[in-house]
C-alpha cells in the first residue's frame, strides 16, 4: 500500500500522540489518524478533520493543534485527522454505495467516526457537507454528533469553552459496552440461530451458542428433522460449509446422549475416508482454502470425542497438514488460497477457531498433540502482533488500511480466549487482547442484532485487491451474528459446546 502523502507534514515526533489507520483511499493511500488522550479521565471526546478536499492549509492546521494540544492541559480527548482526503475525490455524506469499494474515502471517515463517537467535530476548511450530515443524521446506527466547519487558523481546539455535552454516539457506544456477556448472546438470540433450515455453519454456530444458553428444548426441536428422517443432514450435494454445519449435532449428543446424533456427526466424518475405510488425503471440499482447517478438522475431532475411534483424530492431523502446506505463510498467517498470498480476515479466523475447537477435544497422548498444540499458539501469535488500537482484526490481517472486520475479530478473539481459558496460551499476554476485541465486538453490534462491517460472503479471490473490495455489510448477518454469539457465550463462561 501506498505511504501517506503528509508524510512530510509530521515530520517531528508527536509525543503524546498514537497514530491508527481510519481507512484507504481507491488507490491504496492509508488515511491516518492520531489520537491524544485527556489528563484526565473520565473526558469527553473532541475529533478535528482537515484536508476534505486534500492536503492543504487546514491539514497544517490540524498538525499545529494536534502539537499544541499535546502540550498543554488536555481538557479532553482529541483525535485527529489531518488529511481525510489525501486522493482529492469527491465526498460524499452521509456515505453511500457499498463500503468500502464505493466512495472509500466517504465510507471510511464515516463509519470509523460513528464507532469513535467523538462529542464533538470540528472541520477546519472545506466540510464537504460533513458537518450536517453529522449534526442531522444517525451516523452508522450509532446516533446523532454535533459537529461545525471552523476556519483553518490557530487555535481551532481554544475556541472550545466550558464542558462539552455527551453526543447520542457517545451515549450508544457507552450502553453498547456496558452489556454483560450473557445478556449480549441473549440479544443476539433473539435474531440469529432461530432457524434451520441448512446445515451449514452459519446458523449452526448460533444455534451452538443457544445451547450453551441452555435453550436445548428450542435447539432440538429445529435439529429434528435431520434426526427423524424427514430430511438429509447432508443433502445432496454435501461441501465444507455442511461438514462445519454437523457441530450442531455433536453439541446435542454431548448434551443429551441420543445415538441419533452421533450417528449424524460419524456420518458426516466418513466422508474423509474411502470404501475401504483407510483415510483420503483430506476431508473433502477443501477448495483448497483455510476455511477448511475449521471446516474439516473440527467434526472429525468431534467424531474422535463422541465414538473413542482413533482414526478420526488420526485424519484431523493429517488434514490439518495438508491446509498447511497449502494455505500456511512462512510468516505464521494464512493465505486463504494458493491463489494469492492475501491474508484474508476470515480466511485466518477460520484457521484459528479450527485450531482452537481442535485443541479443545484432541488427546494429548495422540502422537500429533504437540504439533498441533504449536500450530494453535504460532498462529495466535501471529495473529497477536496485527490486533490494531480499538482491538480489532482487519479485512486483510497485515493491511491496517483495510477495514476493521466484526466477525474474524470475534472468531480470533473467542479462540485465544479458549487459550487462555485452558492454559495452551500466556494469561498476561492475552487476556488484555481479548478485553479489547471484546469492546471493539460490543461497540460494533446494536441490541436488535444489526452489524456494521463484516465481510460478505468470500470465495476464494484472485489478488488483494480483490479482498480489498469485498462488501462490508452493515446491517443483520448470519455469519457476523453467529460470531459474536460464539465470542459472548465464551465470554459468559458457559458450558464448552463445542
Amino acid at each position: 500500500m501506498k505511504p501517506l502523502l503528509f508524510a512530510t507534514l509530521l515530520a517531528l515526533p508527536v509525543a503524546a500522540a498514537e497514530r491508527s489507520v481510519v481507512g484507504m483511499t481507491a488507490d491504496g493511500t492509508r488515511i491516518e489518524a492520531f489520537e491524544v488522550a485527556a489528563s484526565a479521565a473520565p473526558s469527553a471526546t473532541v475529533l478535528l478533520v482537515g484536508g476534505l478536499s486534500g492536503e492543504d492549509e487546514s491539514s497544517r492546521a490540524v498538525e499545529q493543534e494536534i502539537r499544541k494540544f499535546e502540550s498543554g492541559a488536555r481538557a479532553f480527548r482529541l483525535l485527529a485527522v489531518p488529511v481525510a482526503n489525501p486522493a482529492r475525490v469527491k465526498m460524499v455524506f452521509p456515505a453511500t454505495g457499498a463500503a468500502y469499494r464505493d466512495n472509500p474515502e466517504s465510507n471510511a471517515l464515516w463509519r470509523w467516526t460513528a464507532v469513535q463517537a467523538p462529542d464533538l467535530v470540528l472541520i477546519a476548511g472545506d466540510d464537504a457537507g460533513l458537518a450536517d450530515a453529522l449534526s442531522q443524521n444517525v451516523v452508522a446506527g450509532v446516533g446523532k454528533i454535533p459537529a461545525l466547519r471552523v476556519d483553518a487558523k490557530p487555535g481551532i481546539l481554544g475556541s472550545i469553552k466550558g464542558a462539552i455535552p455527551r453526543s447520542e454516539a457517545h451515549q450508544e457506544i457507552a450502553r453498547r459496552r456496558a452489556r454483560l456477556p450473557r445478556q449480549f448472546a441473549e440479544q443476539l438470540a433473539n435474531y440469529y440461530g432461530r432457524d434451520f433450515n441448512q446445515v451449514t455453519y452459519l446458523p449452526g454456530m448460533a444455534l451452538i451458542s443457544r445451547l450453551r444458553l441452555g435453550e436445548t428444548a428450542d435447539v432440538e426441536k429445529l435439529a429434528a428433522q435431520y434426526v427423524n428422517g424427514s430430511k438429509d443432514p447432508l443433502g445432496a450435494r454435501p461441501n465444507s460449509l455442511t461438514l462445519a454445519g454437523h457441530l450442531v449435532f455433536a453439541a446435542l449428543a454431548e448434551q443429551t446422549q441420543n445415538p441419533a446424533y452421533v450417528a449424524a456427526v460419524r456420518r458426516a466424518a466418513d466422508l474423509g475416508f474411502d470404501e475401504h475405510g483407510a483415510m483420503k488425503e483430506a476431508m473433502p471440499f477443501h477448495d483448497e482454502m483455510s476455511d477448511s482447517v475449521f471446516m474439516g478438522t473440527s467434526i472429525l475431532v468431534k467424531a474422535g470425542k463422541l465414538t473413542g475411534e482413533r482414526k478420526y483424530f488420526d485424519l484431523a492431523a493429517r488434514h490439518l497438514a495438508f491446509m498447511e502446506k497449502l494455505d500456511l505463510r512462512p510468516d505464521g498467517l494464512y493465505r486463504h488460497s494458493p491463489w494469492t498470498d492475501a491474508a484474508w480476515g476470515r480466511g485466518n479466523a477460520f484457521p484459528a477457531l479450527g485450531l482452537a475447537l481442535t485443541m479443545t477435544d484432541f488427546p494429548k497422548d495422540h502422537p500429533a498433540y504437540g504439533r498441533i498444540l504449536l500450530a494453535y499458539r504460532q498462529l495466535m501469535a501471529a495473529l497477536a502482533r496485527y490486533q490494531d488500537p480499538g482491538g480489532m482484526w482487519h479485512e486483510v490481517i497485515d493491511e491496517p488500511g483495510s477495514f476493521a472486520e466484526t466477525s474474524a475479530t470475534s472468531m480470533i478473539a473467542f479462540s485465544m480466549l479458549r487459550g487462555v481459558r485452558h492454559g495452551w496460551l500466556d494469561r498476561a499476554a492475552y487476556q488484555p487482547r481479548v478485553e479489547r476485541a471484546w469492546r471493539g465486538v460490543l461497540a460494533r453490534v446494536a441490541p436488535d442484532g444489526v452489524l456494521l462491517d463484516v465481510c460478505e460472503s468470500t470465495n476464494k479471490q484472485k489478488t488483494l485487491r480483490d479482498y480489498l473490495l469485498r462488501t462490508a455489510i452493515f446491517g443483520k448477518d448470519p455469519r457476523g451474528g453467529a460470531m459474536a454469539m460464539l465470542l459472548a457465550t465464551e465470554m459468559a463462561g458457559l458450558p464448552e459446546l463445542p
